[in-house]
């Protein structure tokens, strides 16, 4: 199996699946021995994702055109704020910026200084997957992780949470593609 080996002074090793393959990221103290064994243990994992990203690439459509960004991330940026304000209040929160970009890996981010990221290509997908996304970055306003309490505020304030990021788990791949210049694959 063909690889690339990404050394850092990151303490554990991980498998990424890229458009060019599988990347592993390893701390720069791992042998290639070790590294060989670590791959060989993941074989099953591997073979799985490249294929996901496989069937993902298929069914990605064409790229965006810049044009077609700029038009998402205008309609992103009228959108997004205002499910941002309606659940907010819900959930007691505050929050600071609101940034929308065209983003490759991430539908959405929030900083622990409250400013919240999203996705431009977040209008792609059903709005209820938006308003899961909203609602996953506002919770993070009360728990900066992804413990019970954070879980237990998010279905309280959207029950199907579940469902709907499963949707975006299975289909989000796709979508995320069609930004990349040239065609890629999901991490």
């Amino acid at each position: 199996m063909e690889y690339r080996i990404l050394r850092s002074r990151r303490k554990t090793a991980a498998l990424q699946i890229t458009g060019e393959g599988l990347v592993v990221r390893v701390p720069v103290s791992m042998t290639d021995r070790e590294v060989e064994a670590f791959v060989a243990g993941h074989e099953k994992w591997i073979r799985i994702h490249l294929e996901k990203a496989e069937r993902a690439r298929k069914n990605a459509g064409r790229p965006l055109s810049p044009a077609e960004r700029r038009e998402l991330a205008r309609k992103a940026k009228e959108w997004i704020p205002q499910r941002v304000a309606y659940y907010a209040p819900l959930l007691g929160v505050d929050w600071g910026r609101i940034t929308i970009r065209c983003q490759k890996t991430r539908w959405g981010s929030c900083s622990d200084r409250g400013n919240l990221n999203f996705n431009c290509l977040l209008m792609l997908t059903p709005p209820e997957v938006i308003d899961s996304v909203v609602v996953h970055e506002l919770c993070h306003r009360k728990e900066m992780n992804h413990g019970k309490a954070f879980y237990g505020e998010l279905l309280r304030v959207f029950p199907e949470y579940r469902r709907w990021n499963r949707w975006l788990k299975e289909n989000g791949g796709a979508i995320l593609l069609r930004a990349e210049e040239p065609l890629k694959g999901p991490r």
